[in-house]
């Protein structure tokens, strides 16, 4: 009788599964860096009301919002060939459309789509800043500038860090997707690793270990950050000392 469930396959088929562990890694640091960057000009765009930008803002956030991931990512892999060779045909070049490398399109889907999540959590971390101290940054002399670099994001950073960290969790398990535009990664590896056994099961499990591992590190890491920019509250007064003083 065959095996069920071969549980030393699931730790044995690991290694095999971690070589493309960096194509991961890549997809989610990029992504969530590009994301928080664009997102922070999107929020900022927001808030401003900057005339028009702020209008195409508005589409952009709810339209990525509205559609799944996937369909942005087959709109990337496919729709940016075709804009290519329009332009190539216009413009009378012959650039050649094959040559942008798959994992390009990922990341731009990927970013594009943690831009628009990432710009309402860091929209609301900056309008939750309190008005009186950037009025006393004001007062002491500062630039707009000055008062967005060393009072209001310090400020939204921590508000905003709990939700960018849920966020990056989010994104590293996405990263999955990548695979529909024939980009090889942790989860493409175990579909081309399982198609050689016909042991689904189990390199599923091995990639389910690996994901929950990674996010376990990552909510390590972010509770570390947390504890090290966290604000402490202010001290409790002792009133017996009060009424002591008063005294």
């Amino acid at each position: 009788m065959p095996t069920i469930f071969d549980i030393k396959l699931v730790f044995t088929q690991i290694p095999a599964l971690l070589e493309y562990l960096p194509v991961t890694l890549l997809i989610t640091a990029f992504s969530m860096i590009a994301g928080v960057i664009l997102g922070f000009v999107i929020a900022i765009i927001r808030i401003k009301r900057v005339w028009l930008l702020n209008s195409g803002a508005g589409v952009f956030v709810s339209f990525i919002r509205g559609t799944p991931l996937i369909v942005q990512l087959y709109l990337t892999y496919y729709g940016i060939p075709i804009l290519l060779k329009h332009y190539n045909y216009y413009n009378q070049i012959d650039y050649n459309v094959n040559d942008i490398p798959s994992l390009l399109f990922v990341l731009l889907a990927f970013s594009l789509n943690e831009a628009a999540y990432n710009s309402e959590s860091i929209r609301a971390a900056l309008l939750s800043v309190d008005k009186k101290q950037i009025e006393a940054a004001q007062s002491l002399g500062m630039t707009p500038l000055q008062v967005l670099r060393r009072v209001t994001i310090p400020e939204a950073f921590v508000v905003a860090l709990p939700t960018l960290g849920n966020a990056l969790i989010g994104l590293l398990k996405g990263t999955s997707l990548a695979f529909v535009c024939s980009v090889i990664e942790l989860t493409a590896r175990g579909k081309i690793l399982a198609s050689s056994n016909y042991r689904y099961f189990e390199v599923y499990v091995s990639l389910a270990l690996i994901y929950w591992a990674l996010t376990i590190i990552i909510e390590a890491l972010i509770k570390v950050i947390e504890a090290r920019i966290r604000i402490p509250d202010q001290p409790q007064v002792n009133k017996s000392v009060i009424a002591n003083d008063r005294h």
